[in-house]
């Protein structure tokens, strides 16, 4: 099978391009112009397609040819609302568009695999799996995935599509739970006021492996799954001990951030990013993000789609904290 991945350069794109590869697909990687090919150009049965999914014409001739797409491309920062909309559904509604008459004959691609985000639910009140009807998304990232998940289900009689919402991706190439471990390798703590906010997570390479399932599962068009590895979820301080265990050492200041100052600091980011005309991770929605739990349960998704993810939460920090020595990250 022929399989177009968007953001393929990226973390998770990278991975399910690696997926593909291995059990002998035809991948078609888009890339943008200034994206990092290295990890690509090491895999088989890949050609790189330069583009960028603002670009309507261009997807009509990223999509000729093939028999299914996965879109993992998005931004996850922005320099604004506008900037969120203009790539996450307005992108996602050039590939649509151009899946509709894919394969150059006129006719749409087999199946779209849209991967979308926890968020676009919103946050768990309560700190329970979320269910799958909720739409209470409570910042500008989420607000545009929910957005692009409709247009992708405006067209599910003509293209069948899959929608997966993952929890907190992690794993090799992961650049922000990076973060955790560098904050913790300076002696730092990274907690957050009680540090009692709870996330559900999945390791990058089963996040893939759900994805290339997406596209052979027999399920109702404009199907929605959520993707976690299954395990409670847990919450900062656990992930923290956890993130300590796996590097071998622990932080000397243990004392977590009020919310106060971690806001102040939010906003600081944000001014910062403004007077650059740069997009900055850390803004005050990112960081009350920090305060709410975002839970999610993949129970259906195992059933619906033959999938089950392999690496737990253990496992799957040794594994990421191994890469990054290994590749000089840390």
């Amino acid at each position: 099978m022929k399989v177009l991945v968007t953001g393929a350069s990226g973390f998770l794109g990278g991975h399910v391009a690696e997926r593909l590869s291995a059990r002998g697909d035809s991948v078609r990687a888009l890339v943008r112009s200034t994206s990092s090919r290295a990890h690509l150009q090491t895999l088989p049965n890949v050609e790189l397609f330069e583009g960028a999914v603002e670009d309507a014409d261009r997807m009509k001739e990223a999509v000729d040819g093939v028999e299914a797409i996965v879109h993992t491309a998005g931004l996850v920062k922005a320099r604004s609302t506008d900037e969120f909309f203009a790539t996450n559904v307005g992108g996602t509604s050039n590939l649509v568009q151009a899946a509709r008459g894919g394969r150059g004959k006129g006719s749409p691609v087999k199946r779209f695999v849209f991967v979308s985000s926890l968020t676009a639910c919103g946050p768990s009140p309560d700190g329970r799996p979320v269910p799958r009807d909720q739409e209470a998304p409570n910042n500008a990232y989420g607000r545009s995935k929910l957005s692009a998940e409709k247009v992708v289900l405006s067209v599910k009689d003509e293209v069948r599509s899959v929608i997966l919402r993952p929890g907190a991706i992690y794993g090799p190439r992961d650049g922000e739970i990076l973060d955790v471990f560098k904050s913790i390798q300076r002696g730092l703590l990274p907690l957050v006021g009680t540090g009692e906010a709870k996330g559900s997570w999945i390791y990058a390479t089963d996040c893939a492996d759900a994805c290339v399932c997406a596209i052979d599962a027999d399920v109702p068009s404009g199907s929605t799954f959520f993707v976690d590895d299954g395990n409670a979820a847990i919450d900062q301080k656990e992930l923290c001990a956890d993130a300590e265990r796996a590097l071998g050492r622990r932080a000397l200041i243990r004392g977590s951030i009020p919310v106060p100052v971690l806001m102040a600091i939010a906003r600081g980011v944000e001014i910062f990013g403004r007077v650059t005309n740069r997009a900055v991770m850390l803004t005050p929605e990112k960081a009350n993000m920090l305060l709410q739990h975002w839970v999610c349960s993949s129970e259906e998704t195992r059933t619906a789609l033959g999938w089950q993810p392999q690496v737990g939460w253990q496992e799957g920090l040794d594994r990421t904290v191994k890469w990054y020595r290994e590749n000089g990250w840390l």
